[in-house]
């Protein structure tokens, strides 16, 4: 086969072979190379790849407006930007997720891919210096404020997406929790039966759970919008302009349409990954929460026959290569299994987090990485649990009626009037008969019409 055209870009350490028809250069090509971890690659990403492409925009504004860049190459700089924050040119993007270097290659990804698409809307050829990824593209930047900076405007960009799914599932269990509202029900504590309830109010409190995250997390997510941009190498800023300084956050604000602010403290924000702690925390109580609601209806839905059989699943596919019949609970299995996973990658963004030395954490890219991947499984399991599973749920409203029925729960509505010592041995009573209403009528006789109109 033909050898791929290819050109010879250099960097500090040399020359670099690089695809011809590759927008990025030798320092993304050399850590393609050194980096052949995870197989996931910045490329699947968006989120990430619009936010360096909104700082790089900001700076390149600001460097014009300072005199710092001349006017034709940052109106290139400024138009290769609105490309990838349109979705354009992100194939470009081949450095693994996972990798060393505190997000250098990432940064170095973005800002050869800039600079060599303005080139060419220059009329220059890929690999011509007219606009320099360091000089033009990364002016008055470092990795570590510029590329910190978008990453927490790609986790703020991946909120959204979490509590638009959270809103989604939470609306499925409302229209659920309406079409069941007056079916009664055998309310449970530590598997036992406990109370009466209704399917409906069990279906409202899913609901419920789900949208107390989505105020959490946007109260979580407010903090990386408090950002160390300006602060270049470890916060002091140096090597960038003071106009440079003074104007880039309120510049990123305006690109973004975000209340971009900076950090009270430029050198501790450029090591400090507390905000990540704390929202990785909340990722991991979205998963815990699901967990529990995918628990719930694998337990209602059990048996039919053999166990709980309250609700009905919607039938997914078959449930065995063996066993005829049966169906399994799959998309609630799914749901638990994603937040497992969920959970492990909180402990990757702890440890990431607290393995910084001095003035700089050189894990953010894995801190990312492990939250955007905790997002991505997170909003697919939620649309998939509403989609496949909520929407089609049924219920079994003569199975409710026998397990309420067969239960002592409605015992509990005559500790009001006889005492909980008496109603007590009514409940024991009934165990033994097998009958609450007869118990009543047995032993309490002055409300038998009552215990009646309850069940």
């Amino acid at each position: 086969m033909p050898e791929t055209a290819a050109r010879i870009e250099r960097d500090p350490l040399g020359p670099v072979k690089i695809p011809a028809d590759r927008l990025y250069g030798a320092q993304t090509e050399r850590a393609r190379r050194n980096f052949p971890l995870s197989g996931v690659t910045i490329a699947a990403m968006p989120e990430l790849i619009v936010a360096l492409a909104q700082v790089k925009q900001a700076a390149a504004r600001v460097n014009q407006r300072i005199g710092d860049l001349p006017a034709d190459v940052a109106e290139a700089i400024i138009a290769a930007c609105d490309e990838l924050r349109a979705g354009r040119h992100h194939e470009h993007f081949p450095v693994d997720a996972c990798q060393g270097g505190a997000g250098t290659s990432t940064n170095m990804n973005a800002n050869e891919v800039i600079a060599n698409r303005a080139n060419e809307l220059l009329g220059r050829p890929r690999g011509s210096l007219a606009v320099n990824p360091n000089d033009h593209v990364n002016r008055n930047q470092s990795t570590n404020d510029a590329y910190a900076t978008a990453v927490r405007l790609a986790v703020h960009a991946l909120n959204e997406r979490l509590c638009a799914a959270l809103e989604g599932l939470a609306l499925a269990m409302d229209e659920r929790a309406g079409a069941f509202g007056g079916i009664a029900k055998l309310g449970r504590t530590q598997l036992q039966d406990a109370v009466p309830m209704t399917l409906g109010q069990e279906f409202a409190a899913f609901a419920t759970t789900l949208r107390e995250d989505v105020q959490r997390a946007g109260e979580t997510a407010r903090l990386m919008l408090e950002v160390n941009l300006g602060g270049t190498a470890i916060g002091t800023g140096i090597a960038a302009s003071p106009g440079y300084r003074e104007a880039i956050c309120a510049e990123l604000a305006e690109v973004t349409g975000k209340s971009v602010t900076p950090a009270a403290n430029l050198i501790e924000a450029t090591w400090d990954m507390g905000a990540f702690v704390l929202y990785a925390g909340m990722l991991k109580r979205v998963a815990a929460k699901l967990c529990k609601i995918a628990n719930d209806l694998r337990l209602l839905s059990s048996g039919p026959a053999g166990g709980i059989g309250e609700i009905r699943l919607p039938p997914r596919q078959p449930g065995s290569s063996l066993m005829p019949g049966k169906v399994n609970p799959v998309i609630p299995e799914a749901v638990n299994a994603a937040a497992f996973r969920v959970f492990g990658l909180d402990v990757t963004v702890g440890y990431a987090a607290q393995a910084g030395q001095l003035q700089l954490n050189a894990f953010e890219p894995v801190i990312f990485w492990s939250i955007h991947e905790a997002v991505h499984l997170l909003v697919n399991a939620m649309d998939m649990l509403a989609g496949e599973c909520v929407t089609g749920i049924t219920a079994d409203e003569a199975r409710c009626r026998e397990n309420l029925a067969r239960s002592t729960a409605l015992a509990t509505e005559l500790v009001p009037l006889i005492g909980y010592a008496r109603a007590a041995a009514v409940a024991k009573r009934a165990q033994a008969c097998g009958s609450l209403a007869e118990a009543v009528r047995e032993l309490e006789p002055a409300f038998a019409g009552h215990i009646s109109r309850l069940a």
